[in-house]
This record gives C-alpha cells, structure tokens and sequence, in this order.
C-alpha cells in the first residue's frame, strides 16, 4: 500500500525557511542548497512506504509521528500526522539544531 503525502501550510513554509536559511548560512552555495531539498525529499518518500516505522512524536496519539532526515552532519526533522489507511500529512520540517517546531 502507497500513502498520499501532503504538506499543510505551515509545512511548506517551513521548506522555504529551511532552504533560505541555508543559502544565507552557507554564502549561496548552491551545491548545498540543492542537496538539502532532496534529502528532505527522498526522506519524505519513507512516509509513502512506511510511515509507522518513524519514530512516534509524544504519547497521546500513536499517528503523530517524527521522520528523521540526516543531512550532512546534522539533518532534518518531519513532524507528520497518520490521517487513514491512505493519507499522511507533514505538519511542520524542523532542522535537527532547531529547539522546537515553528
């Protein structure tokens, strides 16, 4: 079975937070900065497959659940809800050095 993967608002925010904040802290690199997106890309490809395997985000709900993505020396953080047998939704994308959730 194939999951939809969808981003809320928020979500897709976060991807331009996350790749402005690379092209600034890295001068403009664009090796870089084109690397980041497709890490975070194939990592979301997990929640089409098997996104019961990540780990769950907090005890109330067994469907919040957190996707790792390494990147680098450090990587990403999918925040992602389980909505039915065929839908997942990425709620917020996070660095790993980040404290919490925008």
């Amino acid at each position: 079975m194939t999951y939809r993967v969808r981003f809320t608002e928020e979500a897709e925010a976060d991807l331009l937070r996350l790749y402005e904040f690379i092209l600034a802290r890295d001068d403009g690199d664009w090796m870089i900065s084109e690397r980041a997106p497709q890490a975070i890309k194939d990592g979301i490809r997990t929640l089409e497959l098997t996104p019961f395997t990540c780990r769950k985000a907090g005890h109330d709900s067994p469907f919040l659940r957190e996707l790792v993505i390494p990147f680098a020396a450090a990587g990403y953080v999918a925040l992602f809800e389980i909505d039915n047998a065929e839908t997942a939704t990425v709620l917020a994308l996070r660095h790993q050095r980040e404290s919490d959730y925008h």
